[in-house]
């Protein structure tokens, strides 16, 4: 199409129950059935190699987008079947796309571009642009400038990119997220931004750090968020430091695509990095990777989370690989560490001990994982 399509960055898809999506080189999604641990089939895409998935939100679609010619690509989950394909690129003009957000309709994708132009003697790099796809008509059918793409100051609009000049959908920016209705965008950074899906047009910027908090600062929500209820309910993690000794903290926060309402709940000091959020099927406990440390001394554990309590009930050490993404089983048992490689490893969600390797026999593009239902 959680980066065009989240999270942003490649995603990995568990689409029904105890199967898997997950794009590798060259230009195969992969569909690992998790009770073998091993590729079951194989789809290739017919615009190259796969950068970036996302599921849409009945679970019946599969939205790609690929590196080669900026292209995008439809995949039926039920019969495993492409059934759109499309290059945004031309002669004369190529696209760098940022993740992105279907509509409720699976009619749109909403993201961010940056348009390259061939000249006679040069190549002319464009202003990022937030984007909509139409899938349809298989091209760009909206660009709109980011807020303080040209170089120009816009505090409100820095603030709500996290001072980084835009990139909603993904790298640079935080993600998109569609309200249930489809009238509005949410993208996430420093501040929550507000969007009119139709135009872009800035409806409400929410300042995290509300006039109750006064010991927040710098707070900010991590990148894609996850369902913890239903598809207007967001959890994620979140970072803030105090504006007395700037000590970091993380903790949860909830969000109503419907209210707009937050909810912060800190739960204890801040790791160096932290990697995903994945909640069980019941809704009560979260998972997510604490790293910390750099180069060989880097620590990376799994944290267990207590969505009742908002607790950190539960730590495991497990090897640190050089680059890495986590995800879990579509049914909360598992814990899976792969991505840039050829293996999945497998852990017990109880446990945190190691179960088995997944050979796959395939170079996966790395990424992010969505667990459906």
């Amino acid at each position: 199409m959680k980066h065009l399509i989240a999270l942003l960055s490649l995603w990995c898809v568990s689409a029904s129950a105890g199967t898997l999506f997950c794009g590798a080189y060259p230009y195969w999604v992969l569909v690992i059935d998790e009770a073998q641990g091993k590729v079951t089939d194989k789809i290739r895409m017919e615009t190259g190699l796969p950068t970036s998935v996302r599921i849409s939100l009945d679970h019946k679609t599969i939205f790609v987008t690929t590196n080669d010619h900026s292209g995008v690509e439809v995949i039926d989950v039920a019969t495993r079947k492409v059934t759109n394909h499309f290059v945004l690129n031309d002669a004369t003009h190529k696209f760098r796309l940022n993740g992105g957000a279907p509509d409720p309709d699976g009619k749109l994708l909403y993201t961010t571009t940056t348009q390259i132009t061939k000249q006679a003697d040069r190549y002319e790099i464009g202003k990022p642009k937030y984007t909509i796809v139409d899938l349809a008509q298989q091209k760009i059918s909206k660009t709109v400038d980011q807020p303080g793409a040209d170089g120009s100051v816009d505090a409100e609009g820095a603030a709500a990119t996290g001072g980084r000049g835009g990139g909603g959908g993904g790298r640079g920016g935080g993600g998109f997220e569609v309200s249930p209705d489809g009238k509005y965008l949410y993208q996430f950074g420093a501040t929550v931004t507000v969007l009119n899906s139709a135009d872009f047009s800035v409806v409400e910027r929410i300042q995290l750090a509300q006039p109750e908090a006064p010991a927040m600062e710098n707070l900010g929500l991590g990148g894609l968020l996850e369902a913890i209820s239903d598809p207007g309910q967001r959890v994620s993690i979140f970072n803030y430091s105090d504006p007395i000794v700037h000590n970091r903290v993380f903790g949860l926060a909830r969000f109503d695509l419907n209210t707009r309402k937050f909810a912060f709940t800190p739960i204890g000091p801040a790791p160096v990095a932290m990697t995903g959020l994945h909640v069980t099927p019941d809704k009560k406990s979260a998972y997510t990777v604490s790293t910390n440390g750099t180069g060989g001394n880097r620590r990376c554990e799994f944290w267990g989370l207590d969505l009742t309590t908002s607790r950190l009930t539960r730590t495991g050490e497990f090897p640190c690989r050089s680059r890495y993404s986590f995800g879990m089983s579509a049914d909360g048992k598992k814990l899976y560490i792969y991505g840039a490689g050829f293996e999945i490893d497998v852990y017990d969600a109880v446990t945190f001990k190691h179960e088995a390797t997944w050979d796959l026999g395939n170079d996966m593009t790395g990424g992010g994982l969505v667990v459906l239902p």
